[in-house]
């Protein structure tokens, strides 16, 4: 089978292959169950605002709890965690669909059963996302990311006008009941999914080491910052559009269930153009350049949508909307995932995630409040401002080029022999390391020097410090700290293909013999016992 473009090629695998076409049906089901939820909210209440809350409790549960998810994917089998995830679902859209069925549902409990059906996106999808990067290799990851995106606005071009329909015929007890057994082709797939596991000799992270870590790699990561920043920008601009939808049919172009489900069709079919066109995108301009138009086409999208009493216009700009939201988030998580080496991956994405869709979340929100209090139009057009202003933020933090750094484990280190007998547990480590510079290389040294901290930092390193020798002004001495001694291996073994530039310049400019000297110290306290400090003898100071 020949594949004409790049975004195809990771379906030669074939397990992404069953997985992927697993989440394309579950992806279907997702968005028959959003159709019904959203139409079924517009018809138990008046409430515009808690019409948008519905979109807001599916993404809420991403932005609270995604973090911890990361941490999990990145410490444990991620295929169980997604079977945990995807079987958690099907257990509550069930239960949501008796609800339906026997007339019991209000406002507050579709709320509720949204938010847990979001509570388990949450926890499957940092680990979905990392295990991409296990079934595929490095040079087809982002078809991949861009396949994951596609797979989902396949079917958001067909989902909400059959989700319509099936509410329209038969009510959202039945949309709900659709979603249910979608999960089990999914549950399916993951159980005949056997991943390799690496070997690791280190013990597993705890959960708050864990989510502390990958904060800490984010922050002292400028382009996962930058990411970051445009990701919620993003999340909160282009809300709008999906959350305000069910009101815009009903509102401005006067329609119902099916006119709804026709204009979420539009958006997906953009969306799927989007995706196709991702990888030529790609080839075409730099990073910047398409998240700009991406924000550009949204915010044009939201004024079409605000002005509009025509379904076709609207469904014209929701076409380009589409386009712009699947190559916009793609774009981000690929650079996300080529920007982090895989024993941070789950972390870096959920961190993105719940940034982009705490924008989300929050701009929902804010849209319908915005809605109710200013008028539908008017809320778009502002949200239509807010994307304009993401534009205006990249002149300042551009987005990272399209580049695939080496993160493979650089994997130099060697344990050395110890003189004294410690546990993985004993500590504080303290490490020095001895440079000797000439005054020449002063200038070069210390610009790797600052690279060298956030590095260090970066992988868990702590009270780095760089010191210079008063008596000995060419001698310098590199400090850091590590909590114990299994995080000072750990530390080492994070090390990436890509940090060893940064090494190998720094030992270049070493004029000591052989190599820079590495001093491996534990820390000791030399306090006297508490009797000895309150019921010591008192000195004689005549004597």
């Amino acid at each position: 089978m020949d594949y004409p473009s790049s975004t195809f090629a990771p379906l030669r695998h074939e397990t992404y292959r069953t997985i992927w076409f697993a989440s394309l049906v579950s992806n279907f089901g997702g968005l028959v169950q959003a159709v019904g939820a959203a139409w079924m909210m517009t018809v138990i209440t008046s409430s515009e605002d808690m019409v948008a809350l519905v979109q807001t409790s599916t993404a809420l549960p991403i932005m609270l709890f995604s973090l911890v998810s990361g941490a999990l994917a990145d410490n444990y089998d991620r295929r169980r965690i997604m079977l945990t995830a995807q079987s958690m679902m099907l257990v509550v859209s069930i239960l949501l669909t008796t609800c339906a069925i026997f007339g019991w549902i209000t406002p507050g409990l579709l709320l509720f059963f949204t938010f847990l059906i979001g509570c388990g996106t949450a926890l499957n999808n940092p680990s979905w996302q990392a295990a991409v990067g296990d079934m595929v290799p490095r040079a087809d990851l982002p078809g991949a990311v861009t396949l994951n995106s596609m797979s989902f606005n396949i079917t958001r071009s067909v989902g909400p006008a059959i989700g319509g329909a099936i509410v329209a015929a038969a009510g959202a007890g039945a949309a709900f009941a659709v979603n249910a057994l979608s999960y089990i082709a999914l549950i399916y797939a993951l159980l005949r999914w056997r991943p390799s596991k690496p070997a690791s000799t280190l013990p597993r992270e705890t959960l708050g080491s864990a989510i502390f870590a990958g904060m800490r790699y984010v922050s002292m990561s400028p382009n996962l910052e930058k990411i970051l920043l445009r990701g919620l920008v993003f999340g909160i601009g282009a809300s709008s559009i999906q959350a305000l939808l069910p009101v815009v049919a009903i509102d401005l172009v006067s329609g119902g269930p099916l006119t709804y489900g026709f204009l979420l069709g539009a958006f997906g079919i953009g969306a799927i153009g989007g995706a196709v066109l991702s990888a030529r995108l790609r080839e075409m301009f730099s990073s910047e350049t398409i998240i700009r138009m991406a924000f550009l086409g949204l915010a044009l999208s939201a004024v079409i949508a605000a002005l509009s009493s025509n379904a076709v216009l609207t469904s014209a700009g929701l076409l380009v909307a589409g386009a712009c939201w699947v190559s916009a988030l793609s774009l981000f998580n690929t650079i996300v995932q080529l920007s982090t080496p895989r024993w941070v991956v789950g972390r870096s994405l959920s961190l993105y995630q719940t940034v982009t869709f705490g924008g989300i979340a929050g701009g929902s929100w804010l849209w319908g409040i915005a809605a109710d209090q200013c008028g539908l139009s008017n809320a778009l057009l502002i949200s239509a401002a807010v994307l304009l202003l993401g534009v205006v933020i990249g002149l300042r933090f551009s987005m990272p080029a399209f580049a695939s750094l080496n993160l493979d484990p650089l994997n130099r280190f060697i344990e050395p022999a110890l003189g004294i007998d410690i546990t993985p547990r004993s500590g504080p480590i303290v490490i020095q390391v001895d440079y000797q510079i000439a005054d020449d290389d002063l200038a070069e040294f210390m610009t790797l020097m600052v690279e060298r901290r956030r590095i260090r930092i970066r992988d868990g390193a702590r009270n780095w410090a760089l010191m210079r020798d008063l008596e000995n002004p060419g001698f310098w001495t590199e400090t850091y700290h590590t909590p114990t001694w299994v995080e000072y291996i750990r530390h080492n073994q994070r090390r990436t293909q890509a940090d060893a530039e940064n090494t190998d310049r720094l030992r270049a400019l070493h004029r000591g013999e052989g190599l820079p000297h590495v001093h491996r110290m534990i820390e000791r306290q030399a306090i006297p016992p508490v009797d000895d400090v309150f019921h010591k003898t008192p000195i004689d100071l005549h004597h």
